[in-house]
């Protein structure tokens, strides 16, 4: 798959709210990187990426909406700027805006980074 159909297809699995099947667009030895601090901050490898989002999805208490934009395509790269609006479980309601740059590579998605205020966690 070229980068447009890649990023199209990301869009429209998160979108729908099929996040197994998005994940398929990554590449086994696939890095996700979230901001300076978080919890999970690098992690390589598919299983490992998956293992993080499940963890992540089960302390989320109640779902109140989000958004996924339109990507952005720049030769091997695209940005695609995504909004949630979730209720941890023990730690309240938080909405968080951020833009998530991925890189393709081989028709798959090799690097994921994610930009958001952390401080949206902590407030």
């Amino acid at each position: 798959m070229t980068t447009q159909e890649v990023a199209e297809k990301l869009v429209h699995l998160c979108r729908s709210g099929n996040y197994p099947e998005a994940y398929g667009l990554y590449a086994p030895d696939a890095v996700s990187i979230e901001m300076p601090g978080m919890p999970n901050e690098r992690t390589a490898g598919i299983e490992n990426i998956l293992a993080g989002f499940e963890q992540w999805a089960s302390s989320i208490e109640e779902n109140h909406g989000g958004s996924v934009g339109d990507p952005t395509i720049a030769a091997n790269h695209f940005v695609v700027p995504m909004m949630s609006d979730v209720t941890f479980k023990g730690r309240g309601r938080c909405k968080m805006e951020e833009l998530c740059v991925y890189e393709v590579e081989n028709g798959k998605i090799k690097t994921a980074s994610f930009f958001y205020d952390p401080a949206v966690f902590n407030g």
